[in-house]
């Protein structure tokens, strides 16, 4: 493989000459420029990265720390923030901490340890207590997940007014009685459940909560001991995509028919809740538009490190469909 040197010699100009044409510097004249590009395709040159990063003490690397990447939500914000990087040359470290405090904190020390430019996470509730962005030697941005008062750049869905006109929704097609299933691990979870409760509260309505683990069988274990109970509840309601396809799998087990036995909603618009007959009410969280933030903001603290912090909240949009028609039609 050439070195630099030998790219040099080849071109007829200096080594700093070479480096400057590389970096794309000005300062150059078009003369030098196409010697030394002309001398890089003859000799195949390709630069030393490493070299390179060990010099500006920058990888041109985003760290991406992801709750869990089986859920199809982490996996359109893992495409949008490889999206924008690649636009701007930049590369992606995938890590997947399996809504495990411990793994979350061994990828923040791999990051530390890879000299990342920076770092996107969606935190669990461990990790995001007392949370500060300062305590990291590179600038994160949170996505999905953050409280009100963390200190650091994030980007999240307005996730009380979510559930909270989720829930109303559901309410206004005369199911009273609505149970919701809520995710632990996370800040969006209690969030949710939090708009839930409000909405109930509003109509003069009790709210009932399920605490689960935010992954299909837990899901689908927890609705199977409830649906045992009567009488039903009028509707089922759950705070992710994984929750409300356990509660899915539950009530089909069950041969319970929605609307007609209970009634069903909850939150991400994946394929499957199109194809379920008669179609399952969700919130379509905007969730490329989320990765796309998420990194574009945390493009922007790497420009400016002395930046105000920000908060980028979007809104999720209420699709109604046949699981949450009116009572008795």
């Amino acid at each position: 493989m050439a070195r630099i040197k030998e790219v040099a010699k080849w071109a007829g100009v200096s080594v700093a000459s070479v480096s400057r044409v590389l970096a794309g510097h000005a300062g150059v004249s078009e003369v030098t420029r196409q010697r030394v590009l002309e001398a890089v395709k003859a000799l195949d040159y390709r630069p030393d990265l490493a070299a390179r990063r060990l010099r500006s003490r920058r990888t041109d690397t985003i760290g991406l720390i992801v709750s869990d990447i089986r859920n199809p939500f982490f996996t359109e914000i893992s495409r949008a923030v490889e999206d924008v990087a690649y636009q701007h040359q930049m590369r992606v470290i995938l890590g997947n901490a399996d809504e495990n405090p411990e793994k979350e904190a061994l990828y923040l020390d791999l990051m530390r340890d890879e000299n990342v430019t920076g770092v996107i996470l969606s935190p669990t509730l461990p990790t995001l207590a007392g949370f500060r962005a300062d305590d990291y030697p590179f600038p994160i941005v949170l996505v999905d997940r953050c409280e009100r008062e963390t200190v650091a750049d994030a980007v999240v869905l307005d996730n009380v007014d979510a559930a909270y006109r989720l829930t109303a929704h559901l309410i206004e097609q005369g199911h009273r009685r609505n149970l919701f299933f809520y995710g632990t691990t996370s800040a969006t979870g209690r969030q949710r459940q939090e708009g839930y409760t409000a909405a109930m509260a509003a109509h003069g309505l009790e709210a009932q909560v399920e605490a689960v683990l935010a992954t299909v069988d837990a899901a689908r274990a927890a609705a199977t001991a409830r649906l045992n109970d009567r009488p039903l509840p009028d509707a089922l309601i759950a705070s992710s995509g994984l929750i409300l396809l356990g509660l899915t799998e539950a009530l089909q087990e069950a041969g319970l028919r929605f609307p007609g036995s209970i009634a069903l909603a909850g939150f991400d618009d994946m394929p499957w809740t199109r194809l379920v007959e008669p179609g399952i009410t969700v919130i379509a969280q905007p969730t490329y538009d989320l990765g796309q933030a998420a990194i574009e903001l945390l493009l922007q603290r790497i420009a400016q490190p002395e930046k105000a912090r920000r908060r980028v909240v979007l809104r999720g949009e209420l699709r109604e469909r046949g699981s949450s028609a009116k009572r008795g039609v």
